[in-house]
């Protein structure tokens, strides 16, 4: 699964009802669970025992792939991302329905990839654990970390360049509706300020 060598596999199923016994969600969160999620399945462990090339990272020592059939096409994310606040270990989610897959990985949001029939394979590229959580999350999430940043601050950037593309847009529209020669004058101000802030 996912290109991962034949050493990673597991296939273990993880039950709903372990879940709900083991974290003290309220029972609309376990509701909303049950109806987005029929069942769950561990699938592959990338460690130094299943991956002897690859060493603990200082602070990723093991990263599980867990399978998530969904219920509906249309799923809410906070089913997962519930499941992924709740769970300690490190986990690469595929969120299976039907033949669509997309990947999801949670790190300080929930990250994910394009829905599509043939998924991906999952990149194991670094020396450690922690490289290759590192590059896992940046595939998924569809950015690269400069160097003298952190994984969390390249988020927190990458968010926030996607709120400043929005509003751009949003400008953008309201300049192109807008009648007043006045108000237009204001927009475009605006507008240039927010292209020159993003090209900064």
């Amino acid at each position: 699964m996912l290109g991962l060598p034949q050493s990673t596999a597991i296939k273990r199923p993880l039950p709903k009802a372990l879940l709900f016994k083991r974290f003290d969600w309220t029972p609309s969160q376990r509701n909303r669970f049950d109806d987005e999620v029929s069942r769950l399945d561990v699938m592959n462990c990338i460690s130094p025992q299943t991956v002897p090339a690859i060493v603990a990272g200082n602070e990723v020592k093991e990263i599980f792939v867990v399978e998530v059939q969904l219920k509906s096409r249309e799923f809410d994310t906070k089913a997962i991302e519930l499941l992924a606040k709740n769970i300690q270990q490190r986990i690469v989610y595929v969120l299976r329905y039907e033949e669509e897959a997309t990947l999801a990985v949670y790190h300080t949001k929930l990250l994910m990839t394009e829905r599509t029939r043939r998924i991906a394979s999952l990149p194991i590229v670094g020396l450690n654990l922690d490289a290759v959580l590192e590059n896992i999350v940046s595939s998924i999430g569809d950015f690269s970390v400069d160097q003298d940043k952190s994984l969390t601050e390249q988020i927190r950037i990458d968010e926030e360049r996607n709120k400043m593309l929005r509003q751009i847009a949003t400008l953008e529209r309201q300049m192109n509706a807008t009648k007043q020669p006045r108000r237009k004058r204001e927009l475009f101000v605006e507008l240039q300020k927010l292209k020159a802030m993003h090209n900064a």
